[in-house]
């Protein structure tokens, strides 16, 4: 498998070798005096009015940005691949990490004194954007994903359990105090509601609020340890109570649930509010956000870094570090909700409005909170493949009732035979 990524990366790096710097001198410059910078983003990771407001922050800066569809990860590999095509500055998901092996590719941000702006960023965040020697830091934080309690105030009502949200971070603290709530609710309504939508949903929210993923800093698997271990045991539990409509996120199917009732929770970031909007219109009113059970963890968000290609380094770490500064943060959250990563915000009234679909509920108040408690924890190179691997294994548990002792052991050694071909 590794050497199959391998040759689609060569041809796709002769690709973009053969449409390398088209449109743009080889200095960097458009031919007025300006210095011209290339972006790619993708759609609603950046607020384009923002980039557009680039040209009148820097007057001797031309910013060309382009938003990248298709596979977006495989573009930016196949133009490092070909030393060749990649732009000066790149957007990065939460698959930063998964560069650290290629940070040659990338500036130092050190190198132009990013370690003054530590202090306006999340310890958590920052952390994911510097190599496990320290040495290192290939990007500056861009938004983050602060997970939380999504419930149905009328469905936890009908089973006899808390509505208000102060009331439920309280009650439902622990995984256990969680599942033990789903059993009530499944018995109060004859098993016609789950608590949880899928299992899956359970082993990563699970794992989120962990400071140990898969791998530690020496990138030694370590995923049958009891970190990952724990999280599995929460999905499988679920699972066996009965507790779980099985519905894979992102379907139709997800969609349709939400929006009649069929499901009363789940753990999610701070970016499935809309995806729930937008899911279930049916339900405005009837949703309220609450501290996550077993602590708060983040799913998402993404990062901004600079390419060794580029000729001019200096003028875009200026440019990336006034995009991510504090008060464009503040302003992207209500144009894109994109929530920041600088906690000096966290208390201006913009953060905080009320939000009609969720009652009313203030619910960044929730987000903003679960954001300074996320743990740092070390995700790596070879995060997807152990989370693939474990992703796959849990939906064969519950859609095709695989043992669970079986599955992870099928697993643990699926993944060590993947890693050796890495």
């Amino acid at each position: 498998m590794r050497w199959k990524q391998l040759i689609l990366l060569c041809l796709a790096a002769v690709l973009a070798a053969g449409t390398a710097g088209c449109g743009q001198k080889d200095d960097g410059s458009d031919g007025n005096g300006k210095i011209t910078l290339t972006l790619w983003y993708w759609n609603r990771s950046m607020d384009d009015n923002l980039l557009k407001q680039v040209e009148q922050k820097f007057p001797n800066i031309h910013l060309k940005a382009e938003k990248i569809g298709g596979d977006f990860k495989a573009k930016l590999m196949a133009a490092f691949a070909a030393r060749s095509g990649a732009p000066d500055i790149v957007g990065l998901n939460d698959w930063v990490a998964e560069f650290f092996p290629n940070r040659d590719q990338f500036v130092n941000l050190f190198d132009y004194g990013s370690k003054e702006l530590k202090p306006l960023y999340l310890e958590w965040k920052w952390n994911q954007t510097v190599t496990p020697d320290g040495q290192y830091q290939i990007a500056l934080p861009m938004d983050t994903g602060p997970t939380a309690l999504f419930y149905r105030e009328d469905l936890f009502q009908k089973a006899g359990l808390p509505t208000d949200p102060k009331e439920v971070s309280a009650q439902l603290k622990t995984w256990d105090d969680y599942i033990a709530a789903g059993e009530k609710l499944k018995k109060a309504t004859n098993g016609s509601v789950y608590m949880f939508d899928n299992i899956n949903t359970v082993f990563n929210q699970t794992l989120a609020q962990s400071d140990k993923l898969y791998f530690n800093t020496a990138d030694e698997f370590i995923g049958d340890q009891e970190p990952v271990k724990r999280a599995w045991d929460n999905a499988v539990k679920v699972h066996e109570l009965g507790l779980s409509a099985g519905i894979s996120g992102g379907t139709p199917e997800w969609n349709a649930a939400m929006n009649k009732g069929d499901v009363a929770s789940f753990i999610g970031a701070v970016w499935m509010k809309q995806i729930l909007m937008d899911a279930a219109p049916d339900t405005k009113g009837k949703w309220r956000i609450a501290r996550a059970p077993g602590g708060d963890g983040n799913s998402g968000g993404s990062f901004i870094a600079i390419t060794k290609q580029s000729k001019h380094p200096k003028e875009a770490y200026e440019v990336i570090k006034w995009l991510e500064n504090p008060e464009n943060q503040l302003n992207t959250l209500g144009t894109y909700n994109l929530f920041p990563s600088t906690p000096s915000i966290f208390g201006d009234p913009k953060m905080t409005p009320q939000e009609p679909f969720f009652g009313n509920q203030r619910t960044n108040e929730i987000f903003s909170e679960s954001a300074k408690h996320v743990k740092s924890a070390y995700r790596g190179p070879k995060f997807s493949i152990a989370n693939s691997v474990f992703s796959d294994k849990l939906s064969t548990v519950e859609n095709q009732n695989l043992p669970a002792d079986q599955a992870w052991q099928e697993a643990i050694k699926r993944i060590r035979k993947e890693l050796l071909l890495y």
